[in-house]
């Protein structure tokens, strides 16, 4: 998701989102462990750690 589509959300709409992407984090570790994760989404685990960092920073704007 785009940073400016981010800034727009209410908190309430981030925090529901980072619960979305705490699941598929866990999802992709668990597809890694079992090495079921194909080539093509080996960026993918970087990609969500790097979002849920985002949601956090705008998260504690928003306070």
């Amino acid at each position: 998701m785009e940073l400016k589509d981010m800034r727009q959300k209410s908190a309430d709409e981030l925090k529901a989102h980072l619960v979305e992407l705490q699941k598929e984090r866990f999802a992709l570790r668990m597809q890694k462990a079992t090495g079921q994760l194909p080539p093509a989404k080996n960026n993918d685990p970087r990609r969500v750690r790097r979002e849920i960092a985002r949601v956090n920073t705008l998260l504690g704007m928003k306070k």
